[in-house]
């Protein structure tokens, strides 16, 4: 069964994505679920620190659950609804007034990195596979979650991963800046571990007033005029591109886009 767990312990609290049938692909009911768990946690005194994290040994979250699209995401109305619920689920951990830390294994793609980034620090084994696919799936991504990339990675790095939607492994996270550590697959529950029991025993609420202060001195999408670039992001979902983006995944082959 596909579902977001809560878990608690000794101050760090877990939020784990488990559809390990589709490598932890989110769908719609579990993209939900994100702000409800993070708020839960939030509210919880004892917890300190949050870590997201995928089930199992395979996937952070590999993207969003890509069979839902053809119900989810084509017609107008459920694809605004599915849309605001990503929209609210990549929101979540950057609103979250505690430190969030994405606990990177494996695969982690589309959706899956785009919630990464929406996190404060990011760690991940050394056979963790990233990528951004939205160039093959034909869709527009938001200009918030673009503007996230941009903060974290930089003009060209954002271009790049987006543009040759290429897979590229914790080397290049880590180069790029993606990433805070890379550690052995062996390694990686230990130290995250240890650094999020770090942070559980330090100042809350200076720990808070940091978030609060980085969050409000970085660019705020919110604050420009950006319908052009929403106009743009809207005709991408609406193009045949885009059904044939979708459609070409689910039949796993090359997609044949015409731009129309």
């Amino acid at each position: 069964m596909a579902e977001v767990r809560v878990q608690r312990n000794d101050g760090v609290g877990s939020v784990v994505f488990s559809n390990p049938e589709k490598y932890n692909a989110l769908n719609y009911e579990m993209w939900q679920a994100i702000p409800r768990a993070l708020q839960e946690l939030a509210d919880d005194p004892q917890v300190r620190v949050i870590v997201l994290e995928g089930e199992g040994e395979k996937a952070f979250v590999s993207g969003a659950d890509i069979s839902q699209f053809g119900t989810q995401r084509t017609e107008p109305g459920a694809r605004d609804r599915f849309s605001e619920a990503v929209e609210a689920a990549y929101l979540a951990p950057v609103r979250c007034p505690k430190p969030v830390i994405a606990k990177i294994r494996g695969i982690c793609m589309g959706g899956g990195l785009g919630l990464a980034a929406a996190c404060d620090l990011r760690i991940c084994s050394t056979d963790a596979r990233f990528r951004m696919p939205a160039a093959r799936l034909g869709l527009g991504y938001g200009a918030t979650g673009v503007q996230r990339f941009l903060s974290i990675l930089g003009v060209q790095h954002t271009y790049d991963i987006f543009f040759s939607a290429r897979i590229f492994g914790a080397d290049d996270a880590l180069r790029m800046g993606f990433v805070l550590q890379a550690v052995t697959p062996e390694a990686l529950d230990q130290t995250v571990s240890d650094y999020a029991r770090n942070l559980a025993g330090n100042a809350p609420l200076t720990l808070k007033a940091l978030k609060t202060t980085v969050n409000a001195l970085l660019p705020d999408p919110g604050t420009r005029d950006l319908g052009a670039a929403h106009a743009a992001i809207k005709a991408c979902f609406e193009s045949a591109d885009y059904k044939e983006g979708a459609q070409a995944f689910m039949e796993k082959r090359p997609p044949r886009f015409t731009g129309a």
